[in-house]
């Protein structure tokens, strides 16, 4: 058999081909694609920036609120209380410490004339000074010293004098030996230290730290009276409120909303600052005094036993310090109007 005879389909079949080759890309091809891909990819960093940035600025947005409110509630509980004795009888309020007017002394907190007073930028605050060390009042801003009856207090049960002692109708109270108290009943109240709390039985003898000019609780106040008021069965006891509010130094070298409140530190009435709201960077303070019409400056205010209203404005900026659209602090200026409750009539 020959050979074509073998394999003819072989012989009369075309040699195989392999397949057409790609073209490919050229290489301006390869650029168009790479610009098309990185304006995409500029586009989708576009937004997750601008959301990002979004959600900073409604987070700092949210803190300055946030610290306003908190601002605003803590001051307004004082401002409410103002004057404030137990027993609507702020005209008559007499002051046994040896620190008061009375007993020769000048410290702010226990001077009852101090129960609301205000301060200008320009003026001295006799409880804080200005400077730039730490918690010192940032010279040319406005502080608010107040001063009023605070917590739920206790009633009297007995007072025995000249034994210069009260027992009290409750059982337990967070009243302790140095703190000052605000004794009163329909007649009159008294400014007076508990120099020591046993068992019920509280204490005000002419001693301690600042101590007792008198056990006579009389008013008017004769630190040489030899005389015993007694306070009437269920006449109140409430611990006196102190505070200065202030914008200060703070500790990262900005400023933040300070009180200076009374704290009783092993026995004695002593003034300590406590930074409140950090970021809050000015305080303008405004004041309605009963008869005029409007609210005015600490200066304009000829009587201050007259105010029955302090309208303040807190400036704030957010912690977050690019915050902004112009990345720079977010800043937001609020303002609260509050009434001193016991001299609206």
């Amino acid at each position: 058999m020959s050979r074509r005879a073998v394999f003819p389909s072989i012989r009369g079949r075309r040699a195989p081909r392999l397949g057409k080759l790609s073209p490919g890309f050229t290489l301006i091809e390869l650029m168009v694609a790479m610009l098309l891909g990185l304006i995409v990819i500029g586009g989708v960093v576009s937004v997750f920036l601008a959301n990002q940035r979004t959600y900073r600025t409604n987070q700092a947005l949210g803190d300055v609120q946030d610290g306003s409110r908190i601002a605003f509630e803590m001051m307004a509980r004082d401002i409410r209380d103002a004057g404030l004795t137990g027993c609507s009888n702020n005209g008559r309020v007499a002051n046994v410490l040896n620190n008061g007017p009375a007993g020769g002394g000048t410290d702010w907190w226990a001077n009852w004339n101090n129960a609301l007073v205000g301060y200008g930028g320009s003026d001295t605050n006799p409880g804080v000074a200005a400077g730039s060390a730490e918690g010192l009042r940032v010279a040319g801003t406005e502080s608010l010293i107040l001063l009023g009856g605070e917590g739920s207090g206790v009633s009297v049960n007995v007072n025995t004098e000249p034994a210069a002692t009260f027992t009290i109708n409750e059982a337990s109270s967070d009243l302790t030996a140095g703190d000052v108290v605000i004794v009163c009943d329909p007649d009159h109240a008294t400014l007076v230290q508990i120099t020591s709390y046993t068992g019920g039985t509280l204490t005000h003898a002419a001693s301690g730290s600042p101590g007792n000019c008198t056990t006579d609780l009389n008013f008017p106040t004769v630190c040489s009276s030899s005389a015993s008021y007694v306070f009437a069965t269920n006449s109140q006891i409430t611990k006196l409120g102190a505070a200065d509010w202030y914008i200060g130094n703070n500790p990262v070298g900005g400023r933040s909303l300070y009180r200076k409140g009374l704290v009783n530190a092993a026995g004695v009435p002593t003034p300590t600052a406590q930074e409140m709201v950090r970021d809050v960077t000015d305080m303008k303070i405004f004041y309605h005094q009963a008869g005029n019409a409007d609210f005015l400056a600490a200066s304009a205010i000829t009587n201050w036993a007259l105010v029955d209203a302090v309208r303040v404005t807190l400036a704030l900026e957010s912690v977050d310090k690019r915050a902004g659209t112009d990345v720079k602090p977010l800043k937001r200026s609020f303002t609260a109007t509050t009434t001193v409750r016991n001299r609206v009539k």
